[in-house]
C-alpha cells in the first residue's frame, strides 16, 4: 500500500489544496475559498481534498500547510504577544532607541516593555563592556507575568553571540520555560535595526504560530489523519512544528515560494522566471536551481524594516478578480482592488455587477468561464485595449527581474493563469503546465526541509578550509532541527564575502542545506 501526503496553501483568494502519493503524482485537488479568519478555509479545503481523494487517511503520513496567518496578524496588530525587548549595547546605542521608525499602532502594542542593558560586542569581537548580569536579572523579575515572549538583540551578535545566550539563561532561569525566547543572531543578519525589528516581529507572532499548528494538527486528526505536519518556509522548503513556532516569521511570503517549487516540479525547470496569477495579486519571483532566488535588500512587513533573509517576489495588484474601472471618455484604470473570492458572485459572467479582468478575458474569447452572452454588450475595441495592458503589466514584471536582456522560459501558475496568453515579450518560451492553478499546494507538498546560516566568521581561528566545512555543518544541523532526513543532506546554497574592513580575515558565510523529510 502506498503513502500520501497532503499539500495545502493559502492565498488572498483561494485556499488550495493536493493529496500526492509517494511517487508525487496528483491523487486529488481542491480550491476553497479563503476565510476571514483563514483557519475555517484550511479546515474545508482539507475536509474536500479527502474526500475526493477516496484514499485511505491512515496512509496519510505527511501534512504540509503555507499559510498567511503570520503576516496577517503582524498587518492587522491582532493575537499578537505581550512582548519584551531587551537590547544589549548600552552606552554605545542608547542614541537610537528600539522600535525606531515601527509605525506608531505597532509600537504601542510592542514597545510596553523595552530595555536597553549595559553589553554588546564590537564589529571585531571585542566586548564594547562587559554584560551587566545583575541588571538583566532586575529586568527578568520586573516583567515576570507581564510577558509571554522575550526579543533579545546585542550589537553585533552574528559575529559573537555569547552576550544574547546568557541573558536568555537568565531569563529563561527566572520566568521559566513557558516564556518564548527568540535571540537576533539566529534570525537576522548584519544590521542592528533592522535585525532588532525582525526579531521583535518574531517574538511577537510566536502565540499565532503555536494556535496555527494546533489547530491543523486537531483538524487533521478529527479526519482521522495522524501525519507528522510540516510548515512551508520563505526560501521554498518546510521545517517542523517545533522549528515554525520557535521562528514563526519564516512563514511569511512563503506563498509566493511555494509556487515557484511547484511551478519548477510541473515543469523541470530549475531556472525560469515564474508567474504567480491569483486572484487577487499576481507574483513574480526567480528559480535558481530549482529554489527562489533571494533579496539582498531589507524588507518591509506590515511597515517594518527587517533584513532576514526573504524571497526576491515582485507583486502587482493584477488577478482574476481585479476589478476595471471605465470612465466615460473611454479610459480605463485596472485595479489595484478585486473582488477576491467573490468573483463568483460579483463578476458579470456570473451574473454580479462589477467588471473584472476575468470578464474581460471571456468576453474576448480567451477563455471558456460562466456565461458569456452577459458581456456581449461591452465594446470590443476598448476591452482588447484593456487585455493588452494587462499583458504589458506583465511582461514589464517579468522584464524587471530579469538579470540580462536574453529571453528567458517563463512559466505560468495560479488560478488566474489562464487569462494570459501563450506568448509574452522577454519569454524564451511559456510554459503552462497541469494542474497550474494549484502549483503553490503542490510546492507546499513536495518540498524538502531545509537550514541556513548566514553570519560573520574569523578564518584566522581555524583556517579557511576548516571554517568553510563549520559553516556547512551548522547549515546541516539547522536542517535537522527543521525536520530533514540526516543522511541525505546536500548543500544547496554556499556564499563567502571577505569583509576587508574587519580584522582576523573576516569573513560573511551563508550556507543552506535541504534535504528530503526524515521518515521517522
Amino acid at each position: 500500500m502506498t503513502n500520501y501526503r497532503i499539500g495545502i496553501d493559502v492565498g488572498g483568494t483561494h485556499t488550495d489544496a493536493v493529496i500526492l502519493d509517494e511517487f508525487y503524482n496528483v491523487i486529488s485537488v481542491v480550491k476553497s475559498p479563503t476565510t476571514e479568519d483563514v483557519s475555517t478555509g484550511i479546515y474545508a479545503a482539507m475536509k474536500d481534498v479527502v474526500a475526493s481523494a477516496g484514499v485511505p487517511v491512515e496512509k496519510i503520513k505527511f501534512a504540509m500547510l503555507g499559510t498567511t496567518h503570520c503576516t496577517n496578524a503582524i498587518v492587522e496588530r491582532k493575537r499578537l504577544n505581550n512582548v519584551a525587548v531587551i537590547r544589549i549595547g548600552a552606552p554605545a546605542t542608547l542614541a537610537i532607541k528600539p522600535l525606531v521608525g515601527v509605525p506608531e499602532d505597532l509600537k504601542a502594542i510592542l514597545g510596553k516593555h523595552v530595555y536597553i542593558v549595559r553589553g554588546g560586542h564590537e564589529f571585531d569581537g571585542r566586548e564594547i563592556v562587559e554584560l551587566d548580569e545583575q541588571h538583566v536579572y532586575e529586568i527578568a523579575n520586573e516583567m515576570k507575568g507581564k510577558v509571554d515572549s522575550v526579543a533579545i538583540t546585542s550589537v553585533f551578535s552574528p559575529v559573537v553571540n555569547s552576550h544574547e545566550t546568557r541573558v536568555a539563561e537568565i531569563v529563561a532561569e527566572v520566568l521559566g520555560d513557558d516564556v518564548a525566547l527568540s535571540l537576533s543572531n539566529e534570525i537576522g543578519s548584519v544590521g542592528l535595526i533592522e535585525r532588532e525589528n525582525a526579531t521583535i516581529l518574531n517574538a511577537a507572532i510566536v502565540n499565532v504560530a503555536r494556535s496555527t499548528a494546533d489547530g491543523f494538527v486537531q483538524a487533521l486528526q478529527k479526519e482521522g489523519i495522524h501525519a507528522k505536519v510540516f510548515f512551508g518556509q520563505n526560501d521554498g522548503t518546510l521545517m517542523s512544528v517545533e522549528y515554525t513556532v520557535k521562528y514563526p516569521i519564516l512563514t511569511i511570503a512563503c506563498g509566493p515560494t511555494n509556487s515557484l517549487r511547484g511551478a519548477s516540479y510541473l515543469t523541470k525547470q530549475s531556472d525560469a522566471i515564474v508567474v504567480d496569477v491569483g486572484g487577487t495579486t499576481t507574483d513574480v519571483g526567480v528559480l535558481i536551481g530549482s529554489f527562489p532566488r533571494q533579496s539582498s535588500l531589507a524588507v518591509e512587513i506590515g511597515g517594518v524594516r527587517t533584513n532576514f533573509r526573504m524571497p526576491d517576489i515582485t507583486a502587482i495588484g493584477l488577478g482574476g478578480g481585479t476589478i476595471i474601472r471605465i470612465a466615460d471618455d473611454g479610459s480605463f484604470q485596472i485595479g489595484p482592488d478585486s473582488v477576491g473570492h467573490l468573483l463568483h458572485k460579483k463578476s458579470l459572467i456570473f451574473g454580479g455587477d462589477t467588471l473584472t479582468t476575468t470578464d474581460v478575458a471571456v468576453a474576448l474569447g480567451k477563455v471558456e468561464l460562466g456565461d458569456s452572452s452577459l458581456v456581449n454588450h461591452l465594446d470590443n475595441a476598448l476591452l482588447e485595449k484593456i487585455y493588452s495592458h494587462m499583458i504589458e503589466m506583465v511582461e514589464e514584471t517579468v522584464d524587471k527581474m530579469k538579470t540580462s536582456s536574453d529571453p528567458v522560459p517563463v512559466i505560468l501558475v495560479g488560478g488566474g493563469s489562464i487569462l494570459f496568453p501563450a506568448e509574452l515579450k522577454g519569454a524564451s518560451v511559456v510554459i503552462k503546465p497541469n494542474n497550474s492553478g494549484v502549483a503553490n499546494a503542490i510546492g507546499s507538498a513536495i518540498s524538502q526541509v531545509s537550514g541556513q546560516i548566514e553570519r560573520i566568521f574569523s578564518m584566522n581561528e581555524l583556517g579557511r578550509e576548516k571554517t568553510l566545512e563549520l559553516a556547512k555543518e551548522m547549515a546541516r544541523q539547522e536542517a535537522i532541527h527543521a525536520g530533514a532526513d540526516p543522511n541525505e543532506l546536500v548543500i544547496v546554497d554556499f556564499e563567502d564575502v571577505p569583509l576587508a574592513y574587519l580584522p582576523g580575515d573576516a569573513t560573511k558565510i551563508r550556507a543552506k542545506s535541504a534535504g528530503p523529510l526524515a521518515k521517522n
